[in-house]
């Protein structure tokens, strides 16, 4: 159901205070999560292993996390270090740790096996502090399985349909299809439209500019999307042949960027992580909120249907769909991910 030897967003860095444990649930196992004293991140296990109180109701000590049920202490790899009023603490007194890294203004846990756990393999999103860009974030839990966010997120046709009060989609959007691309650990997917969107005012929010738009993303497992938005001058399409514009030969006109982050909590339940804004400079504040303002909305309207969607799938669990030629997106993407998940049976296997 899930690919555990991969990076999942567990919360936005600012919601971490110092001395402050947060407890989450990533792909159905709670995680407590906190800072150390002396520096980095430590996420364990969200359950003593005495009477299984969840440590995320501890208290930081230094690098240790104490529980507040009975006073069993953890050090950073899980090991129990106190029991109060005994001096031996058995072997089997501790509880799971996971890796943990701060990057791109997220937390980043590794599920899967911690000897496997490769920084390199962490989505290059965009972080709120870069000054490149004018960010504003958020995000929403859902009712649904991640795999239904993810297909959202590979198929943009919805916009005619979904999104048409708030991103002012025409049904240019589910007319076109766009270029997908399969990558080792995700898809990369991208287009040009013209006269796709309408001009009204939330358009022009998102836009900024008329003209040809550019859109490109990568989505990358197990869930990040990382996409940028430009408008070029009315016919760049045409002159780069519909491919992907040269920014050495034509500047755009307007851009903007957006990292977004579906983290499965449970197999119905997710969290879906987001950041959006232009690029910086005069002005940029202003359009921020306002794009801010308009992905609330839209994300909204997702999240409605989406919903939706799944206790429409509960009635009938197991009905067949009929796909489109615009499921390519999803179909590539989850193939990826199954991928993944056989992988890391087969490897499990063999260790066995």
């Amino acid at each position: 159901m899930f690919v555990r030897d991969c990076w999942y967003v567990a919360a936005w860095d600012h919601e971490l205070a110092p001395g402050r444990p947060i407890g989450r649930t990533l792909i159905g196992e709670p995680v407590v999560i906190y800072r150390a004293g002396t520096g980095g991140l430590v996420a364990l296990a969200d359950r003593c292993c005495h009477r299984l109180a969840p440590l995320s109701l501890g208290r930081v000590e230094g690098d240790e996390l104490r529980c507040m049920y009975h006073g069993l202490k953890f050090d950073r790899s899980g090991r129990c270090t106190e029991i109060p009023g005994q001096d031996m603490i058995p072997a089997t007194a501790c509880v799971k740790a996971y890796p943990a890294v701060e990057k791109h203004s997220w937390i980043w846990v590794w599920m899967g096996d911690p000897a496997k756990a490769d920084e390199r393999l962490i989505p290059p999103a965009v972080g709120l502090e870069d000054p490149a860009w004018t960010l504003r974030s958020g995000h929403m839990d859902y009712e649904a399985n991640y795999l239904l966010i993810n297909d959202n997120l590979t198929d943009f046709t919805h916009l005619s349909y979904v999104h048409a009060n708030s991103f002012g989609a025409t049904e240019a959007f589910a007319r076109s299809r766009p270029n997908v691309e399969r990558l080792e650990r995700g898809v990369r997917i991208w287009r040009w439209m013209s006269g796709g969107l309408r001009e009204d005012a939330a358009t022009r929010v998102h836009r900024r500019a008329d003209g040809d738009m550019w859109q490109t993303y990568d989505f990358l497992a197990p869930g990040v999307l990382l996409m940028l938005t430009s408008t070029y001058p009315e016919g760049t399409a045409e002159r780069f042949g519909q491919g992907p514009p040269d920014p050495g030969v034509v500047r755009p006109l307007a851009e903007n960027f957006t990292s977004q982050a579906v983290t499965p909590i449970t197999g119905k339940t997710s969290r879906y992580f987001f950041s959006w804004g232009p690029r910086s400079g005069e002005g940029s504040d202003a359009v921020a909120d306002a794009m801010l303002q308009l992905a609330h909305m839209a994300f909204g309207e997702d999240k409605a249907i989406i919903e939706a969607q799944q206790r429409s799938i509960d009635t009938a669990p197991g009905q067949k769909e009929v796909l489109t030629s615009a499921d390519v997106g999803p179909m590539q993407m989850r193939a990826v991910l199954q991928r993944l998940m056989r992988e890391e049976a087969s490897a499990a296997e063999a260790a066995a």
